[in-house]
């Protein structure tokens, strides 16, 4: 096992107290750690230099005490975006600031808000974060600014009961997330009607995180927020204090504004004011230049090396011959980061390392600590994992361990991502692309908060996506972050949510307006079905109970895992995703500790796990097919065809694989009897005739392995074109369709009723299909290997695969689509 380097097994300084040595510095820490190995894993180091920032003077509007406040926390005079997006808001236009990480977003709608708080005695402010974490370091912020009259408070599931009547009559600057509104505000929207008739401003944080079906639903979450504060008069309302402001010294009456105001606060994103309208309903301004300062980064993309593949006796395969690429396997990125890690607090970095799945985040935590307590009895307790799913209290202690600096490394889940306050970090290390341009630099902008230099690496894992990003840095740097995807039209998302709204108060003709496209054609629909009914004043909910709608598109009841001997709760997860993750056999990692699942009871929604630490990890592999239900728009490219549609996709969990941690090879393949699972979603297709097929040299033995490998390669680069991960997506391909009647290669997206992605993919289909393409041929290995064609997920065992094949095929295709296609 590869653990702390050398250098850093005896750091300087580190004696009985286990304290790390400084911190060395980015450029420093980044020799360090491309020392560790002989081979150098790094392909290309990007230097982002740093800029200065501009101020700008307070607004006159702004009271004195408010901005005593901010002074005394350190803001002395804000910054240029921060003042252009407060006034924008304070004189009642939707805005969205739309800035890098740590560009101080939160002033520029503390800053509105708060005046007018202090202005209006009645006024009130909602605050919505995707996040109970980001909710919970808001709250922290708006205590120290120290305006009793404001009263801030959390209000989400974790809020005790006894403390939600005093939040509903007392705080005027709730903090809430989506899905509580969803839940629980709007329901019992009669309980708040004095918070919303007296609604200023609605705060959407981070709003680039409201995507794809979760995106979709939170947009018309808004407009029945919206909805139901004009029917409680917030529309109607004007500002404080008489409507007077300031300018020049001079009184003027300031024109009432409608309410609520919506202010948006976004990562750097493509088209945020498109973004923030589709996602609000309402005409949005974009603030976007930042004005803030910014240290350097040292940016480095890290591809982990190649390592001997061995036997069970320890022998290195492949020496009797057999192919050399068989007998090497790509360290695995989650290994390689947890050695980063180690390394980085061994040497007194303080550093977050970002990964995208909960089992990650609680590998790279535990290997890190196990190296570093083997280096340095004691060390190891410095670091720890962070993710959703934990209790409450586990969160909020490892936050405030975080915050004091007792933690000096930690890895989490994109849980952290999000605008929480962490100052003080060195590095940031991100465990695999995150899945667009704008989560990488959010994440990389963790590092640096405090305006010093800072390192980030990105650690490509064994895919095609990551290998083609860490050799094709152009494709990261120097170029625009992608445009936020979600579709309120979705009929899967509009008819529920429609629903919903009708329980709160009956639909009238003029809210279908407000909901947007398809809306009309919805009700009619639900009506006809029998979920509505038409009376003079509009339509009502026919049931007694509301309609079960999860905002987040996993569906169903969360699954709790308890550990058999004990009955304790070691935490949830997502219903969709229990098949894959707490299936019978399968490891379940919690706080560092393996738990082995005995049983999965998916009617009681329990998994039961026993404490087990195997050297072998699961990995669930599931069978699909596919059937054509419509085609919404296609290309006509003589022998080859491009297509966008509806599709049926039924699918089922039928086998695990256990794979030996250290190196990643199968042990053996087990199977299992699970439910099949039904979806109806949104498709991209292209068809490609025997003919052309036969001219570009594919023979028809290597027919199946190069449509399978050229759907492996699409599906891992589509998130370069779409705002997407590729568990998002699935994809079939197959040598004859019963639907097209031709060799075929479908991609899917893995939401009912689609999520914005297969379209994208539909209308950038030359730039994601060339860059499918250059995935494949520049990859060194000669028949195939996950950093191309191979797919983590594949339900038959990455089987047939043909490499070559696959290149001639998107060749085919590529030569004969049109330009206008992309």
């Amino acid at each position: 096992m590869q653990g702390v380097t050398s250098e850093a097994t005896v750091p300087a300084g580190c004696g009985a107290d286990r304290t790390p040595p400084a911190d060395p510095g980015p450029a420093d820490l980044l020799r360090r750690l491309r020392a560790r190995t002989a081979a150098d894993p790094v392909t290309h180091v990007e230097q982002v230099p740093a800029s200065a920032g501009t101020s700008a003077d307070w607004p006159l509007w702004a009271p004195d005490e408010l901005r005593k406040a901010f002074v005394e926390r350190g803001v002395v005079t804000p910054w240029r975006h921060q003042v252009e997006a407060a006034g924008l808001a304070y004189r009642g236009q939707h805005v969205v600031v739309a800035t890098g990480t740590a560009s101080g977003k939160s002033l520029a709608y503390q800053l509105p808000a708060l005046a007018t708080l202090l202005a209006d005695p009645r006024a009130t402010v909602l605050y919505l974060a995707p996040t109970k974490a980001l909710a919970a370091d808001q709250l922290r912020a708006l205590a120290e600014l120290g305006l009793p009259e404001v009263r801030p408070a959390v209000y989400d599931g974790d809020t005790p009961q006894a403390e939600r009547d005093w939040i509903r009559q007392h705080s005027r600057f709730v903090l809430t997330n989506p899905d509580m509104l969803h839940h629980g505000i709007l329901p019992g929207h009669a309980r708040w009607s004095s918070f919303l008739r007296r609604l200023a401003f609605v705060i959407v944080d981070e709003c680039h995180a409201y995507r794809g079906v979760f995106g979709s639903h939170v947009a018309h979450v808004l407009r029945r927020l919206r909805r139901q504060a004009a029917r409680y008069g917030a529309g109607g309302a004007g500002r404080g204090a008489g409507g007077i402001g300031r300018t020049g010294g001079a009184a003027r009456t300031v024109a009432a504004p409608a309410r609520p105001v919506f202010v948006l606060a976004s990562a750097t994103a493509g088209d945020p004011a498109a973004a923030a309208q589709r996602l609000t309903g309402l005409p949005v301004t974009a603030v976007t230049a930042d004005a803030s300062p910014r240290g350097a980064m040292t940016f480095a993309l890290w591809e982990p090396p190649l390592l001997p593949r061995t036997d069970e006796d320890g022998t290195a395969a492949g020496a009797a011959g057999t192919d050399a690429e068989l007998a090497q396997i790509r360290r695995s990125a989650v290994r390689e980061t947890a050695d980063l890690l180690a390394d980085a607090v061994a040497a007194g970095t303080r550093t977050l390392a970002f990964v995208r799945s909960r089992r990650g985040a609680e590998v790279i935590a535990t290997v890190a600590r196990r190296s570093l307590d083997e280096a340095v009895p004691g060390l190891g307790r410095r670091v720890a994992a962070y993710r959703s799913g934990y209790l409450r209290e586990e969160r909020r202690a490892l936050e405030r361990a975080l915050l004091s600096g007792e933690l000096l490394g930690l890895a989490s889940t994109n849980a952290l991502e999000l605008g929480v306050d962490l100052t003080g970090l060195d590095a940031v290390l991100i465990c695999g692309y995150p899945g667009t341009r704008a989560s990488l630099w959010q994440q990389a902008g963790r590092a640096g908060r405090s305006g010093g230099a800072a390192l980030a690496v990105l650690v490509a894992r064994d895919d095609p996506l990551d290998t083609y990003l860490v050799h094709h840095p152009e494709a990261l740097f120097g170029r625009p972050v992608e445009a936020t995807v979600l579709d309120p039209s979705n009929p899967y998302v509009l008819g529920p949510q429609l629903c919903c709204a009708a329980v709160e108060a009956p639909l009238t003709t003029a809210d279908l307006d407000l909901f947007g496209p398809g809306a009309a054609e919805a009700v009619a629909e639900l009506t006809d079905s029998g979920a509505l009914r038409r009376r003079p004043t509009g339509w009502y909910w026919r049931h007694a109970g509301r309609p079960e709608v999860d905002l987040r598109g996993t569906g169903g009841t969360p699954v709790c895992v308890v550990e058999s001997a004990t009955g304790r709760l070691l935490g949830t997860v997502e219903e969709s995703s229990a098949h894959f993750l707490v299936h019978p056999g399968a490891v379940h990692l919690h706080q560092g500790i393996s738990y082995v699942v005995d049983e999965l009871d998916l009617d009681g929604a329990c998994a039961l796990v026993h404490a087990q630490e195997p050297d072998w990890s699961t990995h669930a592999r599931d069978v699909t097919s596919l059937s054509v239900v419509s085609v919404r728009s296609y290309v006509d490219a003589g022998p080859v065809g491009m297509f966008l549609g509806e599709v049926d996709v039924t699918s089922q969990v039928v086998s695990y694989q256990r794979r030996r941690i250290a190196t990643g090879e199968v042990l053996d393949t087990r199977p299992l009897d699970l439910p099949v699972r039904e979806l109806r979603t949104v498709a991209v297709w292209f068809t490609i005739s025997p003919q052309a097929l036969d001219r570009a040299g594919v023979e028809p033995p290597d027919v199946p392995g190069a449509l399978h490998a050229a759907e492996h390669a699409a599906i891992g680069l589509l998130p370069l074109v779409a705002t997407c991960d590729r568990w998002d997506i699935g994809g079939l391909s197959t040598a004859l369709h019963p639907d097209t009647e031709a060799p075929t290669v479908f991609v899917y997206d893995g939401h009912p009723g689609g999520a914005g992605f297969a379209e994208r993919a539909y209308q950038a289909a030359q730039a994601w299909l060339r860059a499918t393409r250059a995935a494949i041929t520049e990859c060194g290995c000669e028949s195939g290997c996950p950093s191309c064609v191979q797919s983590p997920k594949c339900g038959n065992g990455n089987n047939p695969l043909a490499k070559g094949p696959a290149v001639a095929v998107l060749d085919a295709v590529l030569a004969n689509l049109p330009a206008e296609a992309d």
